[in-house]
């Protein structure tokens, strides 16, 4: 391939984890394990949240889209991870490279965002709970959706175009396994401080802006619950926001690390690993986190099951 505006490079080979069969034979089982309990455990939370009425409550439809995120996000590097740790070749070509950099990066950025979202949800419902379905009526809830749906999207569109319009004339080697932006764009033939700085501004955005916004939402829930006389009361207003907070720590802290740092302090290997925190981790810790200690999600279950047993209770 040549000319001006177009790489050398047709596809690249991703490296993985490791080039001993016996390793990636190990690492097959536990990520296939680890994707299909994700898959299962989210698509458990959507499936109980359509069926049962009860729980046709905005609290309940964000919790459901967040599961739709976390089975598209795992869905977008987990298959071809599974077959690249068994098969003789890595390679991705240069199109499908850059169809799941936006992809994944779009899911990762809508989700950056819903948790903003989520967080507002708990704000509503602890400061505002007598007025909580009026402020949060399903109008609002489908146009907060949609909002970070589209935000991330048109985020990740001008990432993508960024980092693959660079010329890759060799070599074509990317050490991860999959397709994400500061490991393929480390294959650049050119300085790439410009386009660093675009991506780190860009990234400043989308990280901070929602961190900051999280923030603020809980100083004001806390402030709400610290009114709260009764210790119980205290108590439970705190585990309705327990899980939101354990999931968002996992999910920001590596993506900040991965995204929020000049190429310069690129390390392939241990980005590697992080990365797995929010790409692999998170949406299966999300159904966990999120339905164990759910009484509501606990009764839906039983309900299809057929069993005659309910719990009742609110909260996350």
């Amino acid at each position: 391939m040549s000319g001006q505006n177009q790489s050398w490079v047709s596809e690249f080979i991703l490296i993985g984890f490791s080039s001993d069969p016996t390793t990636n034979s190990i690492l097959f089982i536990v990520f296939l394990l680890i994707y299909l309990s994700s898959v299962l455990g989210n698509g458990l939370i959507i499936m109980l949240v359509c069926l049962d009425t009860q729980l046709h409550t905005p609290m309940y439809f964000f919790l459901s889209t967040l599961s739709l995120l976390d089975m598209s996000f795992v869905t977008t590097t987990m298959p071809q991870m599974l077959v690249h740790l068994l098969a003789h070749s890595q390679t991705i070509s240069f199109a499908s490279c850059c169809l799941q950099m936006f992809v994944f990066g779009a899911l990762g950025i809508t989700e950056c965002t819903f948790f903003v979202v989520m967080a507002y949800d708990r704000y509503v419902a602890i400061c505002y709970p007598l007025r909580y379905t009026v402020i949060l009526n399903w109008g609002l809830c489908m146009r907060l959706a949609a909002g970070s749906w589209i935000c991330g999207f048109f985020s990740s569109l001008l990432h993508t175009f960024f980092t693959m319009s660079l010329p890759y004339c060799g070599p074509n080697r990317v050490n991860h396994y999959l397709c994400e932006g500061p490991s393929v764009r480390s294959l650049a033939c050119m300085d790439t401080h410009i386009i660093e700085m675009v991506d780190l501004v860009l990234s400043v955005f989308l990280v901070v802006t929602p961190i900051s916004l999280i923030v603020a939402s809980y100083i004001r829930i806390a402030m709400a619950i610290l009114k709260i006389k009764s210790t119980e009361g205290r108590c439970k207003a705190f585990s309705t926001c327990a899980s939101h907070l354990t999931v968002v720590t996992f999910f920001y802290a590596p993506a900040s690390y991965i995204y929020m740092r000049p190429n310069s302090s690129y390390s392939p290997e241990q980005d590697k690993q992080i990365s797995l925190f929010y790409s692999a981790f998170t949406p299966l810790l999300n159904p966990v986190v999120y339905s164990l200690r759910n009484k509501d999600i606990k009764r839906a279950f039983f309900k299809v099951m057929g069993y005659d047993r309910c719990a009742s209770g609110p909260g996350w």
